[in-house]
């Protein structure tokens, strides 16, 4: 008898995503010398051209989920993770320790703490399990993806980062801008510290709350470490990580050269050397695989939303509506917002800065604005709708076994918290 499969509910939004994208394409962007039907076609061109068009940033984040999620389940850090939850005690013990380490890894590298947030969640709920204390699991993974609500303020910082370099594409408009003035600018460490305190206070409350005993879950054993009798992923461990510090070496004091390509070849050498063995590793890349097969397949939807956004100027003229009913007092919260929601049609910090930058940067330069804190108040629109947009938790969803509908409960908190802080700190303290 065959069994009858669901489509994923993230699958269904990016279909609906796509869908509404592409009547507002049709309605709001028609030239006027087009019939309805001519340049619905138009359209779906735009699509299509948008469709291969994140091919390679595609990979880019199939590849640092998957040696993130490697490095996680490798024997040093099984060890670390194993021992951090081993001590849980109580269900507010259990939220506060997955959230917080959860947050300090996707400062480190968003990527990273994901997969690590996922993987102490499940590893808090069977150390949990064994000990007897009853925990609430959906509430637990859901703080372990915390880190993808402070991410773009990290180390990781699409935006932060592009602007950063010496030749981005945005560089005759506002210059060069290190991270000096960005991701370690007063504004932005305040922000955080704000926002942590939040975070904090919120989780507390929610663990203390009443929930259903059908909330702790009983998760399978995270696998045993994989070994293997071979030394060469030492070896080659060693030899990628010396490239990754030769680059810190010669670009001393300055971040511009970190990047996604960066980061991966760091994540691959940290993986081999932390498995010692090539067998090994490559048996964890299988096992990591599995965990990337939605985003490997719906990242080229989104790229289609993209494309019609792009090509048929939908971006432009809905931030340009924004900017031309703004003033230098609220237009940063403007951004901010519309930031937040342009996300959820292109969940890629990266690639929604190439579309949405210019426009407000343009509009900054207008205003008299700084930019480097506009680059900021667009990666924390950025990231805040992480927290109801399920696309990047799909990873999280996958190693915890957690529905999206049970997470979504808690991490709507999460982001209206994060959106009253933002908001706040934009409107009062921007200048």
């Amino acid at each position: 008898m065959k069994q009858s499969e669901t489509l994923s509910p993230t699958f269904v939004l990016a279909l609906v995503l796509s869908l509404l994208v592409f009547l507002l394409a049709t309605i709001l962007t028609n030239p006027g010398d087009h019939g309805f039907l001519v340049y619905s076609f138009e359209v779906l061109k735009f699509w299509q051209k948008g469709f291969w068009e994140l091919l390679e940033f595609t990979m880019q984040m199939v590849l640092i989920l998957i040696f993130g999620h490697a490095l996680a389940i490798s024997t040093p850090i099984a060890r670390f993770l194993n021992w951090l939850s081993s001590g849980v005690r109580s269900n507010t013990h259990a939220v506060l320790l997955t959230g917080f380490t959860a947050m300090f890894a996707g400062y480190v590298n968003w990527g990273f703490g994901l997969i690590l947030g996922a993987i102490l969640a499940k590893e808090v709920a069977i150390q949990a399990d064994k000990s007897g204390v009853k925990i609430n699991y959906p509430l637990v993974a859901a703080s372990g993806y915390l880190g993808m609500l402070i991410w773009h303020g990290g180390l990781s910082g699409s935006a932060p980062l592009k602007v950063a370099e010496k030749q981005h594409f945005l560089s005759s408009q506002i210059g060069v801008i290190s991270v000096s003035e960005t991701l370690f600018s007063n504004f932005n460490l305040g922000v955080n510290l704000v926002l942590l305190a939040g975070l904090f206070i919120i989780m507390y409350l929610l663990s203390k709350g009443n929930f259903s005993p059908k909330n702790h879950l009983v998760v399978d054993e995270i696998s045993k470490p994989l070994v293997g009798k071979d030394k060469v992923g030492l070896v080659l461990g060693i030899i990628i990580l010396g490239l990754s510090i030769s680059d810190i070496a010669v670009n001393w004091g300055g971040f511009s050269f970190i990047d996604l390509n960066y980061v991966n070849l760091t994540l691959m050498g940290l993986g081999m050397l932390a498995f010692g063995s090539l067998a090994a590793y490559i048996k964890a890349i299988t096992i990591a695989v599995s965990g990337s097969v939605e985003i490997l397949l719906q990242f080229p939807f989104y790229a289609g939303i993209l494309g019609i956004m792009k090509y048929s100027g939908l971006l432009v003229l809905i931030s340009e509506a924004i900017v031309y009913y703004s003033t230098a007092e609220t237009f940063p919260v403007l951004a901010f917002f519309s930031a937040a929601f342009v996300n959820f049609f292109i969940p890629s910090g990266g690639g929604q800065w190439a579309i949405q930058g210019p426009v407000i940067m343009d509009a900054t330069l207008k205003l008299g604005l700084d930019s480097s804190r506009m680059v900021m108040v667009f990666a924390y629109g950025d990231q805040v709708s992480n927290m109801l947009q399920p696309f990047w938790a799909l990873p999280l969803l996958a190693i915890t076994g957690v529905a999206a509908k049970d997470i979504l409960k808690y991490t709507l908190y999460f982001f209206g918290l994060a959106i009253l802080v933002f908001a706040i700190c934009i409107y009062f303290f921007l200048p």
